[in-house]
């Protein structure tokens, strides 16, 4: 009799084992000829050789079936076991699953532009107003290349230009403090990875959520890197983001034009950016608008009476500027 153990490594053991341990039981009746204990993230399997080997198959199998789904029921062990297809696997257009087995797709043109244009270039620039889906789109993305093992490592950025001199009036230690302006991101990943997997990928760095300052000096490889509300960055934060990338990395840079907070005479580092290499080979630059906004319907009513609103202050300024010159 042979014994040998098998590691959760890709797959969350508590969707693997299932509610009260059905998945495991299941998995039990399926192999009856094995003696089996699951425990945390390892299966203990004990046999024959030859029934071990048949196991360790469809243990993997289970597992990518798992990890790609954040899924896994009794119905799926039982297909999976027999060499059948689930029925999730002829769902279509999904970029990713979420933690409840939910699809994640784009949901309008120009978001599948955005998943177009990450599959054929390395750096991708996406240009929208607030919901456009740019930044859940973009995590969803780099969370699909990581799960394919295109990439090591998911590395994601944010300038944290509200925090200036208050800063310091933060209470807790430096990442208390920027924890705030990061929890975008962190919302986003939650929703597509298992927390007790999200918080084991940032304990290893395989998941990295730093603010723009942090970005200095290093070199980004095997990762996809995400800098989210480029808006904000200055012309010289923005030039060291972009020359981090390294080898087999693929750099997606979001941003919304209409909402730069910098101060006034500061000049938008994503302004230059998109000025200077609009001609740059293996440059996409996506634009998304209000019709690609997937919020509250309010959202896009709101975005609009402020762009009209600013269109009326420019107005405005244009006429009284004509008037003194007259």
């Amino acid at each position: 009799m042979t014994e040998k153990n098998f590691i959760l490594e890709e797959a969350d053991p508590v969707i693997f084992y299932g509610v009260n341990n059905a998945n495991m039981q299941m998995i039990k009746a399926l192999h009856p000829k094995l003696r089996i204990v699951g425990r945390g993230n390892i299966i203990k399997a004990m046999g024959d050789e030859e029934e071990l080997c048949a196991f360790e198959e469809n243990i993997e199998r289970l597992q990518a079936h798992c990890s790609k789904y954040n899924s896994l029921s009794e119905e799926d062990i039982l297909h999976i076991v027999r060499g059948e297809r689930t029925r999730r696997d002829g769902i279509s257009g999904a970029i990713v699953f979420s933690v409840t087995g939910k699809p994640i797709t784009a949901r309008s043109e120009n978001q599948q532009r955005l998943v177009n244009a990450f599959e054929t270039h390395d750096m991708v620039f996406a240009i929208g107003p607030a919901g456009s889906g740019k930044t859940y789109t973009s995590i969803a993305l780099a969370v699909r290349a990581m799960k394919n093992k295109e990439v090591r490592r998911i590395i994601l950025s944010r300038p944290a230009v509200e925090a200036g001199e208050k800063l310091g009036f933060l209470p807790g230690d430096m990442r208390d403090k920027i924890d705030p302006y990061l929890q975008p991101l962190y919302d986003a990943l939650e929703d597509m990875i298992p927390r007790q997997k999200l918080n084991e990928m940032m304990e290893q760095n395989i998941i990295q959520i730093a603010p723009l300052a942090f970005m200095r000096g290093r070199t980004l490889n095997d990762a996809v890197v995400i800098l989210d509300e480029a808006q904000n960055t200055t012309p010289a934060q923005i030039k060291m983001f972009l020359t981090r990338m390294g080898m087999n990395t693929k750099m997606i840079i979001t941003g919304d034009m209409t909402q730069i907070d910098l101060p006034r005479p500061q000049k938008s580092g994503l302004v230059e950016a998109l000025h200077i290499l609009k001609d740059v080979e293996g440059i996409a630059v996506i634009e998304l608008n209000q019709k690609d906004i997937v919020r509250h319907k309010l959202v896009t009513r709101i975005v609009n009476a402020y762009n009209q609103h600013e269109k009326q202050i420019t107005e405005n300024q244009n006429n009284n500027e004509s008037i003194n010159k007259d």
